[in-house]
């Protein structure tokens, strides 16, 4: 991807008519958005593997049962067996994408043996599997309002009920989703 885009270090809400099973309610964290296209980590998709079943196939063991209990998360559908931590900014690893001052994502082991070891970022999530667009789809999804965005809150990333992440993104343009109409045009 070159330079960054303007979705770059946003989150992307699906609208209500977003009818992609992949897409549906979710909520997208872009990594990156420039003229080759676009890269994001779906936040709110917690899936049936927990942290402690990844370091297990990496042959490293969390002391801390809190955090080998963390869910992975279903980050999208293209690569799933790619994984991916988001976190905040607070260090940089082998294979670190510092999207913002706020928050990076790592894509290297060393990542996940501090974060075993207790040495890891304050605040992060795992995500196997990443949503992406190809150069110019992003910007056509968005003309035909099938996502919202907003600069992403690390509050909403690390510390909202997965659950409760979509509405609560929408709440920062100041839209209920339960309220918002699942027909969209243009004026």
């Amino acid at each position: 991807m070159s330079g960054k885009g303007y979705l770059t270090d946003h989150l992307l809400i699906a609208m209500p008519a977003l009818a992609d099973p992949n897409f549906s309610q979710a909520v997208t964290y872009i990594c990156e958005h420039g003229d080759d296209g676009a890269l994001g980590i779906i936040v709110n998709r917690p899936g049936d593997m927990q942290l402690s079943d990844i370091l297990a196939q990496m042959n490293v063991h969390a002391e801390d049962p809190a955090i080998a209990s963390r869910p992975v998360y279903q980050g999208g559908p293209v690569s799933p067996e790619r994984g991916f931590v988001v976190h905040t900014g607070d260090f940089q690893w082998e294979a670190t994408l510092r999207v913002s001052d706020r928050i990076s994502v790592t894509s290297s082991r060393d990542i996940l043996e501090a974060i075993a070891a207790g040495e890891g970022p304050a605040e992060f999530l795992v995500a196997l599997g990443y949503a992406g667009w190809e150069a110019g789809q992003l910007d056509s999804e968005m003309r035909e309002n099938a996502w919202l965005s907003a600069a992403a809150d690390p509050h909403i990333l690390f510390h909202t009920p997965d659950e409760e992440r979509w509405q609560a993104a929408a709440r920062l343009l100041g839209i209920d989703m339960e309220r918002l109409s699942g027909d969209a045009g243009n004026a």
